[in-house]
Parts: structure tokens; sequence; C-alpha cells
């Protein structure tokens, strides 16, 4: 569902899918072939939240903030993650049931593993590995995680292709 609050509507490309089962509001802005899946919810109702290209929401995330909030291209944002940060950069993987607090920043080309936390202001460089409660960079992606990030949105661009061309029930 895409609903209208304080004067700000969605603004979403014909790409794009938005399942109807998601919950999208207020200044948010999201990129060509982006998904956001059954159960998310991206709440633009405090501060605008921009979400690049080819960049998956999946299932029961919630994206929320205070603060503008930018999310690259590229990044899939995993199951049941709460992102509540300022910035994820591109080509970035967020693991399911992760959370991102306040004023966090994530650089480019980095994993932050499933049930990590990320603490407020915590500033995460490019390449980075993030594991743990709370998240500790572990060190720099290896060549072989490298390419999957790359790689990785790649499946999902497939998926929203055909749910968007299989349309509703």
């Amino acid at each position: 569902m895409l609903r209208s609050f304080n004067g700000k509507t969605p603004r979403v490309p014909e790409s794009a899918f938005i399942s109807e089962a998601a919950y999208v509001i207020g200044d948010v802005e999201i990129g060509e072939n982006s998904g956001v899946f059954p159960g998310a919810v991206i709440r633009g109702d405090f501060a605008k939240i921009k979400i690049g290209c080819n960049t998956m929401i999946e299932d029961n995330s919630v994206l929320h903030t205070g603060i503008p909030m930018e999310i690259g291209d590229n990044v899939i944002v995993g199951h049941s993650v709460v992102v509540h940060g300022r910035k994820i950069g591109s080509n970035n993987l967020v693991g399911n049931n992760a959370t991102i607090l306040d004023n966090a920043e994530i650089g480019d080309y980095c994993i932050i593993g499933a049930g990590c936390l990320i603490s407020p202001g915590m500033r995460v460089p490019d390449n980075s590995l993030v594991i743990g409660v709370p998240g500790k960079i572990q060190g720099e992606i290896s060549p072989k995680q490298r390419e999957r990030l790359l790689g990785g949105s790649q499946t999902y661009l497939e998926l929203v292709k055909r749910y968007k061309e299989q349309g509703g029930l």
C-alpha cells in the first residue's frame, strides 16, 4: 500500500515492485527496478527516505528515521531488518534480523551479518565485514564476497520482473 502523509506521496517508478502487503508512506523515493516485499514498512513520516536502484527490501523489514535516510543502489536488506540509520551505501548485503540504529552510516561493498546490531552513530568503512552484538568490524570482505555483492541483486531483479509480469490475483 502506498499512502500520502503531510502532503508527501511516495515516488515509485513503473519498473519497481511494491508488494500489495507492504506499507510505504510519506516522503519516500524508490529507485528503478527496486523491490519492496510483503510485510515491509517504509515510513517517511518524520524524514525523507531515499532508496536507490536495484535495491531489495525483503519481507518484514522496517525503515524509519527522524533524519533523512539514504540507501544506495544494489543493496539487499534481508528479512526482518530494522533500519533507523542515516546511510547504507551501494552494493551491500544487510543480513536477516540485523538492526541499524540512529545516525549509523555504512559504506559501499559491506556485509552486515545476520542478527548484527549496528550501534548509534557507528561509521562502517567501505569493504567491511561486520558481525556481532554489538557489531564489530571483522576486517575487509574477501574477493569472493565482493563478487557476490556485485551479482547478489541479479536474482532479485529477475524476481521483480516476474512479480510485475504476473500482476495480482
